[in-house]
């Protein structure tokens, strides 16, 4: 559903990203349905040649997003997507849970993009 939803607002909005932007909302939301308990709240703002992409869910418990990828341990793949796609990820904590950002330049294609952060 996440992903449907994404990509008629991603295309509404013309954005020039759409397919890794989606990509993005899937593990956002697949890490959210699978990790924590509850509902999880998708948010997409564009604001000129970037887009926030944002899941919040309601588990405090923190993912450490800047933990190197090796490839031996289980799971990780989806934050490592992210990384790879996103120009930043952050998670920003709340009382009750947490939010977690990618931002995505969208006016750039990938792989026209020096290595993300």
């Amino acid at each position: 559903m996440a992903r449907g939803l994404a990509v008629r607002w991603l295309e509404a909005a013309e954005c020039a990203r759409t397919a890794d932007a989606v990509l993005v909302v899937s593990e956002l939301v697949t890490n959210a349905v699978r990790h924590t308990r509850g509902p999880c709240l998708l948010t997409l703002a564009e604001d000129g040649g970037s887009m926030d992409i944002a899941v919040s869910d309601h588990s405090e418990e923190l993912p450490d997003v800047h933990r190197p990828f090796d490839g031996d341990q289980r799971g990780g793949f989806g934050l490592e997507i992210m990384r790879r796609l996103g120009d930043s990820v952050r998670v920003v904590p709340r009382i009750g849970g947490k939010t977690i950002h990618v931002a995505l330049r969208v006016d750039t294609p990938a792989h026209d993009r020096g290595r993300p952060r």
